[in-house]
């Protein structure tokens, strides 16, 4: 009886306890639809939320360009009115929405900007149709700031007759400000798009993460690994038509709504993606707590069974349970250790690496030291030591930023320093740096530039040589002993007449690497690794900064490699050909107006090319006996200097005949033998008089100073032309440094140079310094930034501010280590004149005081 009963209560239990289950299954499944509807709705309403922010930027930013075209036609109603117009954009002075204005009169093809430039449409691309205000709009580009800007052109009408065209340049920059900090939680992303180049031309700070290498719609593609055919054709369609679009596709690995929202017209587009667990955040937030309270009650229902049913087992749970909170606490432990040895380790081998790389350049300064110390009395030697000294230190200076180009990187903030530079000092440079580096490992360097019909060029010599550094210094250390290194310059066919289209290629038959790997070789810390590569060290960010680089200069860098075949890096760049920069006085005043080159029909080829706009003509022969008939014919022809291909001479029997050339000719009349840096037997051939070697490849500036060297006093020569310019004699000056060091530095090299100056040790204390001087008695100011008290900007604005007529002409030039276009431009904003890094180089430092405190006497 009493074992029914029990099996009775026991069935008893057993029912309530499914009765239970089943209704707590209907509830939650009812408890399961209400939270799916909330979802959808829920998704539905931020879908519409997300629309409606990027109408409102969309509508901010066509405010900000209706602004920008109402101001143009206002200007051009300015400049319609003005009796001189050209004079009037020539006096106007730039604002912070604007960067140049430019005008270009009826039936002219040139005009004038008020930076003083000459100004020309063809720099600018209205192709593409776009409008603002029925104005034209320029298809983006990157102006010489190295930032990202457009151009509005606007008719100039007077008595309705068109007069002239009004042109201003506007940055992207300046949208930055309007635009919003941040939405769905700053996880946002977004960026602006030129629609006709699809390049991304800004992206606003704090709008979540970045991945390296996002500069055009191409790289956002590749980077957000959007790769279906049909979605990427049906982005296309929409750009084309100017029509907006949204689609779900997964980003890192997270479901994100991507977008692309058409402005002004389509000629600009917001594009971007905002992760769907954000644009969820509200509605499983609802869930979570209907969850909760759905939780509560099947806890407090299991509670109540285990209680009833089970109440014998709980301790045995509970101790079950403690055993699994120790586990899962020791394995959170355990990770966090291995968290913080990942951290120790990534910090060990970022610094190793870094060692290593800054030791490379720092072993070329200190053994170039050591000769230097032991050559003493040669001025030759000296002065090639000084020039790879001053190589190798640039380069660990630039090495040194390396980390900080990372992150400015990062933030899109890096902008280019564009100055005129010319190839033979950038390959000079390039070959101090890594000929050294390949010798170590008994590696063949070979060096060749072919097609270049322009050798001093517009850009940012530094980077580019940031650039070569990198891929070829990769190429020095991924490279057998013995191996062989190529860095080629060719030019390419241009596609303006007024851009140097070129290919660098860095060759090397080294390890090479494999297909994986080349999938992420342009990832920040990423390194090949095998049983080979690990003995090299690196960085692991000289492939990120160094497409991030070609890019942010318009160019592009393919890579292509075979394990243990080799690897191959290509890079193209277009770089604007400076005017005016043709100088025949050199030519004149050496007498040289015919020259011959011999051997070589391609290298012939590129002497001509190069030699083209010196107004010297170039004569070429195929060979040696061609060239001594040619020179043989004193009656008809005259030659005032011989070029000669050593490298493609096929026999030693022609050294004979290349002595004949000289005695065939006048003895004055200078033999130049171009040859490979490791050519044999070609000494022999130096030892006669008025006869050199130069070091291919063949520049036009490195012939230059051969020629002026076999002339003999050219070094005297310049020093005495360059002297009276750049001499400080007699100058007096003020300068606010707080580092003892740094101001022990620059009062002994300005009175080594004849001048004198007092040093303040904070801008405050050269405001006061400045009140109490007499008018005239200080020629400039030499201001540091960072200083206590006072730092350098609010010490020049300060002093700008005086109610004194020197306050405002004296020159105020900064001395900074802030090193970057930023600083520059906040120096200049300041109301200094001239902005110049540190270290001091004090050829430089004496032509910015000679031009600055040269234009003051002037006034």
């Amino acid at each position: 009886m009493k074992k029914k009963q029990d099996r009775s209560r026991k069935d008893r239990g057993i029912s309530l306890l499914v009765s239970i289950i089943l209704v707590f299954c209907i509830l939650g499944v009812v408890v399961f639809s209400v939270s799916r509807k909330i979802s959808v709705e829920m998704s539905q309403s931020a879908i519409q939320n997300l629309s409606e922010s990027l109408d409102l930027i969309k509508c901010t930013i066509e405010a900000i360009l209706k602004n920008e075209a109402d101001f143009q036609k206002l200007i051009a109603q300015k400049v319609a009115m003005a009796e001189d117009p050209e004079q009037y954009i020539l006096d106007y002075e730039k604002n912070r929405t604007m960067v140049k204005m430019s005008l270009v009169l009826k039936g002219k093809t040139e005009g004038i900007s008020n930076t003083g430039e000459v100004f020309s449409e063809e720099e600018l691309d209205f192709s593409a149709g776009g409008t603002v205000d029925e104005l034209q709009i320029s298809q983006s580009y990157v102006n010489y700031m190295g930032t990202w800007a457009y151009t509005m052109k606007c008719p100039v009408v007077k008595d309705g007759r068109e007069i002239a065209a009004l042109y201003i340049e506007y940055t992207y920059d300046y949208l930055d400000q309007s635009l919003p900090n941040g939405f769905y939680n700053k996880q946002a992303m977004l960026y602006i798009m030129d629609a006709e180049s699809e390049k991304l031309v800004l992206k606003p700070k704090g709008m979540g993460e970045r991945s390296a290498g996002h500069m055009n719609l191409k790289d956002f593609y590749y980077a957000n690994k959007i790769h279906e055919y049909e979605l990427r054709e049906e982005v296309d369609r929409c750009l084309e038509s100017g029509k907006n679009i949204l689609f779900y596709h997964d980003i890192r690995k997270k479901e994100a709504l991507n977008y692309m929202w058409a402005v002004n017209g389509g000629t600009i587009y917001l594009i971007g993606y905002v992760p769907v667990e954000e644009i969820l955040q509200e509605g499983r937030s609802v869930n979570q707590n209907i969850l909760i309270v759905v939780a509560v009650m099947l806890i407090a229902f299991f509670l109540c069974c285990l209680l009833y049913y089970l109440n014998h087992r709980q301790q045995i749970k509970l101790g079950r349970e403690r055993e699994k909170e120790r586990e899962l606490h020791n394995k959170q432990l355990a990770e966090a250790l291995q968290a913080a040895q990942l951290a120790s380790n990534s910090k060990t081998m970022f610094l190793s690496n870094m060692s290593h790389d800054i030791r490379t350049p720092m072993n070329a300064v200190l053994g170039f030291t050591t000769l230097l110390a032991m050559d003493a009395e040669n001025p030759v030697k000296v002065r090639e030591y000084t020039r790879k000294i001053t190589a190798s230190g640039q380069h660990l200076l630039s090495l040194i930023n390396d980390v900080l180009d990372v992150s400015k990187i990062e933030s899109g903030k890096v902008v280019l320093n564009v100055n005129q530079f010319t190839l033979n000092d950038l390959v000079s440079s390039v070959d101090a740096i890594i000929r050294p580096m390949a010798d170590g490992k008994n590696q063949m360097f070979h060096v060749e530039v072919t097609g270049i019909k322009h050798e001093c060029l517009l850009g940012d010599e530094t980077r580019i040589n940031q650039i070569l550094i990198n891929l070829l210094s990769n190429a020095v250390k991924y490279t057998q002993e013995g191996g062989n290194i190529w860095f080629r310059i060719v030019g390419l066919k241009q596609r303006s007449s007024q851009y140097e289209h070129i290919r660098i290629e860095v060759e090397d038959d080294g390890y090479g690497m494999t297909q994986e790997y080349l999938e992420t070789i342009f990832d920040a810390f990423t390194r090949a690794e095998n049983s080979t590569t690990n003995k090299v060290q690196g960085t692991g960010l000289g492939m990120a900064i160094t497409k991030n680089i070609v890019e942010l200069m318009g160019g592009t860098i393919d890579v292509a490699s075979e394990v243990d075949q080799g690897s191959i890096f290509k890079v193209e760049l277009e770089l604007r050909i400076p005017e005016g920069q043709t100088d025949k006085s050199f030519w004149e005043e050496h007498g040289i107006a015919r020259i011959l080159a011999v051997y070589g029909n391609d290298t012939c080829k590129d002497i001509q090319t190069l030699m083209r706009d010196t107004g010297v003509q170039t004569d070429t022969a195929l060979c040696l006996e061609e060239a001594v008939t040619k020179i043989q014919e004193h009656d008809r022809v005259k030659y005032d200097l011989i070029l000669v291909n050593w490298d493609d001479m096929p026999n030693l029997q022609d050294l004979e005949t290349a002595k004949k050339i000289r005695r065939t000719i006048y003895d004055t009349v200078p033999v130049v033998f171009l040859a490979s840096y490791d050519a044999k037997d070609i000494k022999e051939i130096q030892q006669t008089e008025y006869t050199a070697i130069l070091t291919k490849p063949f520049f036009v500036s490195a012939l230059k100073e051969k020629i002026a060297e076999l002339k003999g006093g050219t070094e005297e020569e310049k020093a005495g032309e360059q002297e009276p310019c750049s001499s400080l004699e007699g100058l007096h000056f003020l300068a606010a440094e707080d580092n003892e060091i740094n101001a022990e530095i620059l009062s002994e090299i300005l009175e080594m140079e004849g001048a004198s100056c007092e040093i303040a040790e904070n801008g405050r204390l050269a405001l006061e310094r400045f009140e109490r001087a007499s008018e005239g008695e200080f020629d400039a100011i030499l201001m540091d930034v960072q200083m206590p008290v006072m730092n350098g900007y609010e010490a020049t604005k300060a002093i700008r501010a005086l109610k004194r007529k020197d306050a405002e002409e004296i020159p105020i030039i900064a001395m900074t280590a802030n090193a970057f276009a930023e600083d520059e431009k906040e120096a200049l904003d300041a109301g200094m004149d001239v902005h110049m890094a540190k270290p001091i180089d004090i050829e430089k430092l004496k032509k910015i005081i000679h031009k600055y405190v040269q234009r003051k006497e002037n006034i």
